[in-house]
């Protein structure tokens, strides 16, 4: 039936992943305050009008799942009861239950039977049951294979019920009752709804089938106040009935990114739920309170269901879960501010995007998430309607009857009281449920930290390596004892103490995993940080840092149903890095009575005796348990500290101690009591300190770190280190979406490779582990090992008395043989000649090769080899094996030789092929051209990579029948349709380049989602590399670093990624779209979702890919083995039916043919070579390529440097060929004639013995059975196979092939485009009308009608108009289109000249998106409100990447107007926050309201802003921007210039669009224009206030 699927991948130990959603959403209310019979039909037409926004499943007819909420039909009720002879009782003495029962009528009856018992249990009567009337015909094979059977139980109050709260109550609790008893069945049934005023009507449904399914929603008697609709895209792409919405609160599009520590901080909390009330309640009655086999949608509503029946309304409990960023707004009201700071104390935010509507059945509304990264348009009507949706245009209405049309903005919220028939915006919610309680006086009582200082006095002398009998050592260790190394001191502490910011790397991480590593690696070295990718964005940290906040709460946290002052009494920290003061500042506070201002601490000790790895785990346990005793004793605060290391203690690892205490505590209920507070000197780098706070701790003191620190800066570098640690963290809760260190902390963002799944499942528990690993004997053989070279003579001493062992196999860590005197390591120079720095060990070689030290796969014998086979060949001839090819191709097998006859270092080290047939003869196998053309070169920027480098690999791909990638750094036109040009242009979050021409000119458009190098981060360029020729490319500034955005801002959802794969493929019908993933877990859920957007390929990178310049900690430390990645991927788009559809590409660190085989025996159709492509060109792996000095001219844009390129075109292709011999010997010799009969056949391969220990600790089985399709259930299609079932369907020609009546699942691309379903497309229509126009370069003019459904219109016309005429398009309005409507998404995306688009209506989201030329109008209707405050007109993202042309709009605009800007020219009448983001050039012009963080990361262009009231002095972005008020701006002539270019583009704006706001300026123009701010990027001021006099008028004159 609809039972939940479990995760397909094939990784039986995965957790699974909650499932996310992303959708269209919205609500219909009537402010009259009496049901209406129509509401559900215009309800119904809304969610059709958004049906583009959901999902469909493989068999084209299933939909991921659609709904509504409305009132319970209390007319049709009645008259259906009547019908039965029953009288439904007056106003709320009844409720409704919508239940999904198993379809045996049997297993039904008992389950009714058990729900009737539940009610009687709580007070409750069972009156009658209801078969709610359904048509299944109208259901898609996999809905109709797992539809529910669907019934209404009307229930009724005993005398000992009261009606209204008391009664919701008992429902709930019954509810509860029968969900505990119904665990065991199997399907389990489903309550969607259980009300006394609200009932749900949801399902596996496509939008428009809703009402054709549940027929009471045509019923003219259904009669309501409100509709909540909801229409879901799902990223895991199995869904089921009861995971459509909305749910029982709340409908919800986006995504809870913290939702793991939500989850656990729920847990903690249970056991002290309570309301004083509400006697009935307890936790054993409520929990779990949250379903674990939910989605993250419904976990949230699990919460919000329970805080609205404790007593508060559904508005103050989404402002208590989903807050505002209220922690750096200067102008938020006090009383607001301690609202919120209050319930900062009771609970962490779920954090992540997400548009929610929401009903308690007295209030219906919508609000967003802090980030406001979901839109949410709404309209208000004269006649007594409020329309809010994810689209403006859901609903038709006569333009004399809108009295508003708004939009929600970040962290804002909008309800209507349907008793009273009251409408209230954002600040009228707010000050209504802020005034309720004396929150400030409250406050008051929080305990605030004080800011961050130094220490006073010099640091404590380090210990020395003590002898035997000497003298105690000093309080502070040495490094080498916690295994620092003077590298690490080089590479990664003196950056951070010089700079305050964290380093930066190059060229990927070519090291082993931790677990093969021949060196002791610490414990955080076996965690991957996680990232958002797609279903979620990342934020951008560094330009929307006003939404981020470090501070953290100390002190119990325990009811969140009540609201006490007590509950604030907390201690309040600035940040999480504890410097010595602070630390001593916390220890007296802990020594006070509690009745004088203290908090109960205690002290536990993370030390282990180092006499062998066997005494970890009795520590530890001992640490847990008094932990849990000093709880139960009453500390609310719990100092973890390993002072006291010393010849005979030795430190249990920090993260190891956190983790096992945090979960013991949630284990035994009592992690809610206390909070927990590291004191250690192990953490050093910022991955550290992430994985720390990630796993439970709520503060760090790095002794060590601040004692390193001060001493190479002083007391700056200790204030500069911790700045650099919070900064990366930062970056690191940016990553995954989360923006405020207290919804981070515990949420566990991680997973790890290769710890054993007992150590996982006791210290952190939940995060994906997909292969074992290393257990605590090994752990602490590592920590030994280092305790060993920072003490070396107890070190010896233990040694002799045989209790420790050697570790890690063969070769010890800091470049000394296994066997080396103990502590020889940590001796030498001093690092600078500090002397607490001296102690450290030497360096083991982890960031750059090192003789005898950590492996590098890249090392200077393997690049040799490369350099030497493809040197070797003459000039190369595709399809020719002669003896001069086969005589160079022996040095590329000794390359080849180098490469994998070497100690394991990545997954598919381990792996070995198997063969279930004969060799066959290599002249049977498909030629070398066959193999090479699914090859292509990494996505490197020119830029990243000097041109001449650049254009080597695309010359040499395109002479091979390969691709080149562009990367993000655009392409000079003059390459364009020569063998220069790259054949894949890359489309990253900083639409550098990318212009119309640039997506006309491409084979493939790549959709970059995220980098291997550092997943979760924009790309990045050095300011020294971006020179004249740079800058022009990429439409900026130059010498002025660029940093993509961590986002593309466009894409905050799947189905913003479909719609942006929609928008692609109008702009370049001929293309195919890849979009670039990274590997982590679930990216196979992500994969399927992309193949459901109509995607041709997709990508999956592994963490190991090459780089120009990234966060060093982001190249070590973030993503997946491709390996892991692919097998999920093949295994989801196997499970669900989509493989066929789609071709899957891998890349990230393959080297060889084995390598390639491999890769497509786990599933990849095509083959993508980054890092070694360079090496082929001739790169050294120098590690320079951030710093503009590589020696071979290929990461360089120095003109002398760039001299020195010794690459040549056949170099790379005699890499390539070379590879696709060897793969051709390989299949020959399995016995096949071609990739595409292995491709898939995991069963091929098998885990084969390591030479390396711990290596045998690792479990590969999970990889080596073939995907297979999603097995039937009960005769079911759709249901995904369950642990323990049989084994999966076999491939065709596999052994054990199924039966000849059942068809083969596909394991690889059956086609090469995934084409869009067909529909009446408006923009193509267009476009064919026009095409004898634009051939012939002659003027038209046409009128069209547009609606919401209309997306994109424009996008095809420029590039029929950019594939004949480049950029440059026709002369201006050749071609003349006006419409009239509501647009949908992406109207006039990539604009180009001659096209002139009008619009009289409402545009949605990404209007003039990479627009390079022509013009946009967008007028309002007539009759609608001329006020720009209520004139919303176009949505969010307005002009993104734009390099050109016009805007003019005669109304406000929403969220990031004009991000990336980098030339267009816009005038708009308001606008939301983060105005002009990271604008590089164009001039724009906001005449009205403007949001917050104006101008953050602006480097070029200009804006003016109209401000009577001076509010933007306080809302732009300081850092970025400077402010003139025309008469104060210094030059004459720049202040002349701007006067001028701001009055020609407001008269421009008038004449174009009719502006009663223009008009109105104009009239009073002298008196008005001081009221204008000018905003000046500071990076460009000077110069822009010297070329303004020159530039700036031409601005106007040109659109004149």
């Amino acid at each position: 039936m609809h039972r939940q699927p479990p995760d397909p991948t094939p990784h039986p130990a995965r957790p699974r992943l909650p499932e996310h959603d992303a959708c269209g959403v919205g609500f219909i209310a009537t402010l009259s305050g009496r049901p209406d019979p129509s509401l559900v039909k215009l309800g119904l037409e809304a969610l059709h009008r958004l049906r583009h926004r959901g999902g469909v499943a493989a068999d084209g007819i299933t939909g991921d799942g659609a709904g509504v909420m409305t009132e319970i039909p209390r007319r049709l009720l009645a008259r259906e009861l009547a019908g039965r002879g029953l009288r439904l009782p007056a106003g709320d003495l009844f409720a409704l239950a919508a239940c999904f029962l198993p379809r045996d009528p049997a297993a039904a009856a008992r389950a009714r039977s058990l729900m009737e018992a539940s009610c009687r249990d709580q007070g409750l009567e069972v009156l009658t049951w209801r078969a709610v009337p359904v048509n299944p015909r109208v259901l898609g094979p996999i809905a109709a294979a797992s539809q529910p059977s669907i019934w209404h139980a009307v229930i009724v109050p005993g005398r000992g019920v009261a009606p209204g709260l008391s009664f919701d109550r008992a429902l709930y609790l019954a509810r509860r009752a029968f969900e505990r008893r119904m665990a065991g069945f199997d399907p389990r049934p489903y309550v969607a709804s259980m009300s006394s005023r609200t009932v749900v009507y949801k399902g596996l449904l496509m939008a428009s089938d809703l009402d054709r399914f549940y027929l009471d929603l045509q019923d003219p008697d259904f009669a309501t106040r409100f509709v909540i609709f909801h229409q879901r895209y799902s990223t895991n792409t199995t869904p089921t009935w009861e995971r459509a919405q909305p749910f029982r609160l709340l409908g919800h599009n986006g995504e809870i990114n913290t939702l793991q520590g939500n989850v656990n901080g729920i847990a903690a909390r249970e056991p002290w739920l309570a309301v004083p009330d509400w006697p009935e309640l307890s936790p054993e009655a409520v929990a779990p309170v949250i379903d674990p086999s939910g989605s993250d949608s419904a976990m949230l509503d699990n919460v919000l269901e329970l805080l609205v029946l404790a007593g508060r309304d559904a508005r103050h409990a989404l402002m208590m879960l989903v807050p505002e960023a209220w922690e750096k707004v200067g102008d938020l009201s006090p009383v607001l501010r301690d609202f919120y700071r209050f319930h900062a104390c009771l609970t962490e935010p779920w954090d992540g995007p997400a548009a929610l509507v929401f009903s308690d059945g007295r209030w219906v509304g919508a609000r967003l998430d802090r980030n406001g990264l979901r839109p949410m348009r709404y309209t208000v009507l004269k006649s007594g309607l409020v329309v809010a949706a994810s689209e403006a245009g859901v609903l038709d209405a006569d333009p004399a009857d809108v009295d508003e049309h708004g939009k929600l903005g970040p962290g804002q919220i909008i309800a209507v009281d349907l008793v009273t028939g009251r409408f209230l915006r954002d600040e009228e919610v707010k000050a209504e449920v802020a005034a309720r309680r004396p929150y400030g006086r409250w406050t008051e009582q929080i305990v605030t930290a004080p800011a961050a200082a130094p220490a006073a006095g010099p640091a404590p002398a380090p210990a020395a390596a003590a002898a035997p009998g000497g003298p105690s050592p000093s309080p502070l260790p040495p490094l080498a004892a916690f295994g620092w190394t003077r590298e690490e001191l080089t590479v990664v502490v003196r950056p951070m103490v010089e700079t305050g910011k964290e380093p930066d790397g190059s060229m990927g991480d070519d090291t082993p995993h931790a677990v093969l590593s021949l060196v002791h690696r610490p414990l955080h070295h076996y965690f991957r940080q996680r990232f958002a990718q797609v279903t979620n964005p990342p934020i951008d940290h560094l330009r929307e840092e006003l939404v981020f906040s470090l501070a953290v709460r100390l002190g119990r946290h325990p009811n969140l149903l009540v609201e006490e002052p007590a509950q604030a009494r907390v201690i309040e920290l600035p940040g999480p890095v504890l410097t010595e003061s602070q630390m001593a500042w916390l220890r007296q506070v802990g020594s006070l009575a509690p009745g004088a201002g203290g908090f109960r601490m205690a002290e536990l000790s993370m030390l282990f005796p180092a006499t062998g790895p066997a005494a970890l785990e009795p520590a530890l346990d001992a640490l847990c348990r008094q932990a849990e005793a000093a709880v139960d004793a009453g500390s609310s605060i719990l100092i973890l500290t390993d002072r006291g290391v010393g010849p005979d203690q030795a430190p249990i690892p920090a993260l190891l101690a956190v983790g096992a205490v945090h979960h013991h505590l949630l284990r035994a209920g009592k992690r809610a009591l206390a909070s927990l507070v590291v004191e250690s000197g192990e953490p050093r780098d910022v991955h550290h300190f992430a994985a720390l706070v990630g796993y439970g701790a709520s503060a760090v003191h790095p002794y060590l770190a601040l004692a390193v620190a001060r001493e190479m800066g002083g007391d700056q570098g200790a204030l500069r280190f911790i700045r650099a640690v919070e900064a990366g963290l930062k970056k690191v809760m940016s990553k995954m979406g989360i923006s405020t260190l207290d919804a981070y902390q515990g949420a566990q963002i991680f997973e790890a490779i290769g710890l054993d799944r007992a150590v996982v499942e006791r210290c952190f528990t939940g995060t994906p582990c997909a292969v074992g690993g290393n257990g605590l004997r090994e752990l602490a053989e590592d920590v030994l090992y280092w305790h060993r070279q920072g003490y070396p003579a107890a070190g010896a001493q233990a040694t002799a008395a045989g209790g420790l062992e050697e570790g890690a196999g063969g070769r010890a860590a800091g470049g000394a043989q296994a066997g080396a005197a103990p502590g020889e390591a940590a001796r030498g120079e001093a690092a600078g000649g500090h002397e607490l720095a001296a102690t450290a060990a030497d360096g083991y070689g982890f960031f750059k090769f090192k003789k005898d030290g950590e492996l590098h796969e890249f090392s200077p014998e393997v690049v040799r080899a490369l350099h030497e086979a493809v040197r070797a060949a003459a000039k190369p001839r595709p399809g020719v094996l002669d003896g001069d090819f086969l005589a160079s191709y022996e040095h590329y097998r000794r390359f080849s030789r180098l490469v994998h006859d070497r100690p394991p270092s990545q997954l598919r080290d381990l792996l070995d092929f198997r063969s279930d047939r004969p060799p066959v003869p290599l002249d049977e196998v498909e030629p070398v051209e066959a193999i090479v053309r699914r090859f292509s070169t990494g996505a490197m920027s020119v830029g990243a990579l000097s041109p001449e480098a650049h254009e080597n690999l695309a010359i040499a791909m395109n002479r091979l029948g390969g691709r080149s990638n562009s990367g993000e750094g655009g392409e000079d036109p003059a390459r364009y349709g020569t063998e220069r040009n790259s054949a894949v242009k890359q489309v990253a979050s900083g639409r550098f380049g990318v212009t119309p021409a640039y997506l006309a000119s491409a084979v493939e458009i790549q959709i970059k989602m995220a980098q291997g190098s550092k997943p979760g981060e924009g790309g990045q360029i050095p300011g020294h590399k971006v020179t004249e020729l740079i800058a022009r490319l990429r439409h900026t500034v130059p010498g002025v670093p660029l940093i993509s955005p961590p986002p593309h801002h466009d894409i905050y959802s799947i189905e913003d990624l479909a719609q942006l794969i929609y928008d692609l493929k109008q702009a370049n019908p001929e293309a195919l779209i890849s979009v670039k993933l990274v590997a982590e877990t679930g990216v196979g859920i992500i994969a399927a979702g992309v193949a459901k957007g109509y995607a041709d390929i997709v990508v999956i990178s592994g963490h190991s890919g090459g780089t120009g310049s990234s966060p060093l900690s982001s190249i070590k430390h973030a993503g997946l083995p491709w390996e892991l990645g692919l097998a999920e991927t093949q295994a989801m788009l196997v499970a669900t039916g989509l493989r066929s559809r789609v071709t899957v590409r891998v890349d990230g660190g393959l080297k060889t043919g084995r390598d390639v085989l491999v890769a497509a025996l786990l599933g990849a159709d095509e083959y993508s070579f980054g890092t070694s492509a360079l090496v082929a060109e001739g790169c050294v792996m120098a590690r320079a390529c951030h710093t503009n000095t590589c020696p071979v001219g290929i990461a360089t844009q120095a003109e002398r440097l760039r001299q020195r390129f010794p690459g040549t075109p056949e170099h790379v292709m005699n890499y390539f060929l070379y590879m696709a011999q060897e793969v051709r010997e390989l299949l020959a010799g399995l016995g096949y004639r071609s990739l595409d009969e292995v491709i898939g056949r995991a069963d091929l391969l098998m885990q084969k013995p390591a030479s390396l220990p711990r290596a045998e600790r690792i479990d590969l089985s999970g990889l080596l059975v073939p995907a297979a399709p999603v097995a039937a259930a009960n005769g079911a299609v759709g249901a995904a196979p369950t642990a323990g079932s049989s084994a999966p369907a076999r491939p065709a020609g596999a052994p054990g092939t199924a039966a000849a009546d059942e068809p083969a699942p596909a394991l690889r691309r059956l086609q090469l485009r995934n084409p869009l379903p067909e529909d009446d497309n408006l923009g193509r229509r267009i476009a064919a009308e026009l095409e004898p126009y634009i051939e012939r370069r002659r003027p038209v003019r046409r009128s069209y009608t547009i609606r919401n459904t209309d997306r994109t219109v424009g996008a095809t016309v420029a590039w029929a108009i950019a594939r004949r005429y480049g950029d440059q398009g026709l002369p201006p309005g050749t071609l003349h289109l006006s419409f009239r409507g509501v647009a949908g998404q992406s109207f006039g995306a990539f604009c180009i000249s001659g096209l002139h688009l009008e619009l009289t209506g409402l545009a949605n989201d990404y209007v003039g998106k990479g627009m390079a030329g022509g013009e946009i109008v967008i007028r309002p209707e007539p009759g609608t409100p001329a006020d720009p405050a209520r004139n919303v007109l176009v949505g969010n993202t307005v002009l993104y990447g734009a390099t050109g042309g016009a805007l003019f709009c005669a109304g406000a605009a929403g969220e990031r107007l004009a991000v990336r800007n980098s030339g267009a020219v816009a005038v708009v009448e308001g606008a939301g926050d983060h105005a002009c983001e990271y604008m590089t050039g164009g001039t724009v012009v906001i005449l009205g309201p403007t949001g917050r963080n104006l101008g953050a990361g602006m480097t070029g262009g200009t804006a003016f802003v109209y401000d009577p009231h001076g509010a933007l002095a306080t809302r732009h972005h300081a850092p970025s921007v400077e402010l003139f008020r025309l008469p104060e701006v210094p030059s004459p002539a720049a202040l002349e210039a701007a006067r001028e270019t701001l009055h020609g583009l407001v008269v421009l704006h008038a004449r174009r669009t009719g502006s009663a706001r223009a008009r109105e300026l104009l009239a009073q123009w002298d008196r008005v224009l001081p009221h204008f701010w000018w905003v000046v990027p500071r990076a460009s001021r000077e110069r822009i206030l010297e070329e303004t006099a020159l530039v700036l008028p031409a601005v106007a004159a040109g659109l004149d």
